[in-house]
């Protein structure tokens, strides 16, 4: 299938203990771009997170913002520096001998020194942690793959229909295209008999001058190959994929015949076809630009 490159995704899970969401949109891009707002707390999650979302997105500038809001009670716990502690007692126990004062200490005294009782927040479960947020990740993925697969599919219908009616106006040159060389002999000849006055025409010079116009007008290569392209377009869409960067490039091949075809164009319907494919064309890279 075809998808987009815009797109929107977001997942929210809430339990008793916490709310995740998940926001994802996307704008076109020439390459995958995904930036990342998310708490400290996931940072850790970061290459994996990145890791999870390459597996469904190829192109386009990526922003996704992840919130957590956690309600449980604030998961703190109590450390005891013993060591510190033993440091002080030896410290207050000689000064109260180097300066003959008593030594006052007592537990509540050293409880309250510097580092000796300090408060730390239990360590996270990484494992548990990146469950619940993988999970969210991959739901709001999920829904942001088929935002640009809706969408995509209204490209591919649009993109069909662009193509059809270029087929059309390049099978109109083919058709019109060797009437024109007819027609050029039969002015070049009717001009000659006019300036001659009904004296003898050269034949063999009519010839040339045909041959030579017919060879500078000739665009047969240029349908050749343009109706190639417009085939091969058709038949990536319809095979789907991420086919955006290729069909760029076809469409750029197209703009490069139909610009030859103008050039070398002696006729105002044809001219008017060229200038038509080149209208559609135009039309067909803009919307290529969506397409991941």
């Amino acid at each position: 299938m075809i998808r987009s490159m815009t797109g929107f995704g977001r997942c929210e899970r809430v339990t008793e203990q916490y709310k995740i969401s998940v926001e994802m949109k996307a704008v076109n891009h020439r390459y995958l771009d995904l930036g990342i707002k998310m708490p400290k707390r996931f940072n850790y999650f970061e290459a994996g997170i990145r890791g999870m979302l390459k597996t469904y997105i190829q192109r386009g500038k990526v922003d996704i913002f992840i919130n957590y809001e956690d309600y449980t009670r604030e998961k703190l716990c109590l450390k005891y520096n013993d060591n510190l502690a033993s440091e002080y007692v030896q410290y207050f126990q000689r000064m109260s001998q180097e300066f003959s004062i008593a030594n006052d200490l007592t537990a509540g005294v050293l409880a309250r020194m510097p580092e000796v009782l300090t408060m730390d927040q239990e360590p996270e479960d990484e494992d548990a942690m990146w469950k619940i947020l993988s999970q969210a990740i991959e739901e709001a993925a999920k829904r942001f793959v088929e935002s640009r697969t809706l969408e995509g599919e209204s490209l591919k219908a649009d993109l069909l229909g662009k193509l059809e009616k270029m087929e059309e106006l390049v099978e109109y040159v083919e058709e019109r295209s060797p009437s024109i060389v007819a027609e050029y002999q039969a002015r070049l000849e009717a001009r000659v008999k006019e300036l001659l006055g009904g004296t003898g025409i050269d034949e063999s010079r009519i010839v040339t001058e045909v041959t030579i116009f017919a060879d500078k007008v000739c665009v047969d290569e240029e349908i050749v190959r343009l109706k190639s392209h417009i085939r091969h377009m058709a038949g990536d869409l319809k095979a789907g994929g991420g086919v955006g960067r290729k069909l760029d490039f076809l469409a750029q091949e197209m703009n490069r015949e139909a610009n030859t075809i103008l050039s070398k164009a002696n006729d105002l319907e044809i001219s008017d076809r060229a200038i038509a494919l080149k209208t559609e064309i135009e039309k067909i890279r803009e919307q290529i630009q969506n397409i991941e």
